[in-house]
């Protein structure tokens, strides 16, 4: 696990002080780094719907920033913290939770907008700078301490001692008053209204109260959470008036989210509250996947039905009612869905992925091949579409592709044992010079994520 790391890992050059000065091409490896770790240790929504959405909220807040020296991206996370984090590089990181307990999205464009600005500010390379830490191990645990906090910065670095010390590169009051300041900027400038940071942090606020631990770091660790609140507020009536607000995708991602990741009794609780309003097809559909997740197939059936019949050309409820019909073996009716959400969004990848599927069933090898290879190259990590992809290629004789995409979905599902079994199998069908090129490909990822095994 992560102690024998320390004993093969690199450490950043040292200077008068441990570290010296941390410069771009540090934060951008210790950003890559950090990146790998968290991918390889925690569960990520693979969904474009999902994390295509805070992609483009990220993105959004990106262009009212002066040039950045990185680009941003984007990663969801499968827990039910309510959180959101960047680290140096423009990695940045949202949980599920977060999603879930945000009423509007100027409220989770604000959060975001706040960690941007420590990013943009340098907070955390200017603390690395200042440290006497030498290896990118204990810089790791650190961040991921500092950054997560509780049972998923546990998650994250099982075994280092380097969480413990998370304080060492935690963010300063001064530090948190400057993302408060120059996050709201941000978040203005993108055409929010700014008010969004405030009512962001009053449900922080809140849930720092009730809950401890499940609220971010950097508001248990600085309780001077309610005297930011009114300095931001008195800030908003500095800036220009408030947006007109649209919360309609952030409803759509927000019933997605908790049907198919949030507590089934408080999702099935919220979905009842929303069905007599304007959300009333989402909630029909959530209740759909959260009849699913249950195993009430019956149930399931006719909520999906419900919601076809509250919204017919909602492409969001035409895929997910196609995918339950093609599971549960009525494939008539699967398929006939599958192929309207598909005409419908043509860059939906849960549509794709589940078409792909009823097409290798009916022996279209070809095309399923294509729709798959359309999914991977928006979800390059998604191990189940690797695991179809490595079927299809089966099914075509090319065994080289079979073994290799099944040691790309092995490693992705970090299953290091399965990694080896079919990177030896590819690796001993490798006959084409291009064959080779994917070997080499394979093994530069391979690399990257056996360091954190």
């Amino acid at each position: 696990m992560l102690p024998f790391l320390l004993l093969n890992m690199a450490v950043f050059p040292t200077g008068a002080s441990a570290w010296g000065e941390f410069t771009l091409k540090d934060e951008k490896e210790l950003g890559e780094k950090f990146n790998i770790l968290i991918r390889s240790r925690m569960p990520l929504v693979q969904d474009a719907e999902i994390v295509g959405y805070v992609r483009g909220l990220v993105d959004r807040l990106s262009r009212a920033m002066p040039k950045q020296p990185f680009p941003f991206t984007v990663s969801v996370i499968r827990h039910n913290a309510v959180n959101a984090f960047a680290c140096p590089g423009g990695y940045i990181f949202v949980h599920t939770g977060l999603l879930l307990a945000m009423e509007h999205e100027a409220e989770v464009a604000g959060v975001l907008a706040h960690e941007m600005a420590h990013v943009t500010q340098r907070h955390i390379a200017s603390r690395i700078e200042n440290s006497q830490i030498v290896s990118v191990l204990s810089v790791l645990g650190m961040l991921a301490g500092a950054l997560m906090g509780g049972s998923a910065a546990s998650a994250a670095v099982a075994g280092s001692m380097a969480a413990g010390q998370a304080a060492m590169l935690s963010y300063s009051r001064a530090d948190e008053r400057e993302a408060d300041q120059v996050g709201m900027n941000y978040l203005a400038g993108a055409g929010y209204d700014p008010g969004g940071m405030v009512g962001a942090f009053r449900i922080l606020s809140r849930r720092q109260w009730l809950l401890g631990s499940e609220v971010p770091p950097y508001l248990s660790t600085h309780p001077a959470l309610t005297e930011r609140v009114k300095d931001m507020s008195v800030r908003v009536t500095r800036l220009p008036a408030s947006r007109t607000v649209d919360d309609t995708r952030f409803l759509r991602v927000q019933a997605l989210v908790r049907a198919r990741y949030g507590d089934p009794d408080r999702s099935a609780a919220a979905f009842a509250g929303q069905m007599q309003g304007a959300g009333r097809c989402m909630a029909l559909m959530g209740m759909g996947i959260l009849s699913s997740r249950r195993n009430r197939v019956k149930d399931a059936a006719d909520y999906f039905d419900s919601a076809l019949t509250c919204a017919p050309e909602d492409e969001l409820i035409v895929r997910e009612a196609g995918s339950f019909h093609y599971l549960k073996g009525d494939k008539g009716r699967g398929s006939a869905l599958l192929r309207r959400a598909v005409d419908m969004n043509p860059d939906d990848t849960h549509a794709l992925y589940f078409r792909a599927r009823d097409l290798e069933d009916e022996g279209s090898t070809g095309t399923a091949l294509d729709y798959a290879r359309r999914v991977l190259r928006k979800e390059p990590e998604d191990p189940e579409v690797h695991e179809l992809l490595a079927r299809l290629y089966g099914a075509e004789r090319k065994m080289f592709d079979a073994n290799l995409s099944m040691a790309y979905s092995a490693l992705y599902a970090n299953d290091k044992g399965r990694v080896k079994r079919f990177y030896d199998k590819a690796k001993a069908l490798a006959s084409a010079a291009k064959d080779k090129q994917s070997l080499e490909a394979f093994e530069r990822k391979y690399k990257e994520r056996r360091e954190f095994w």
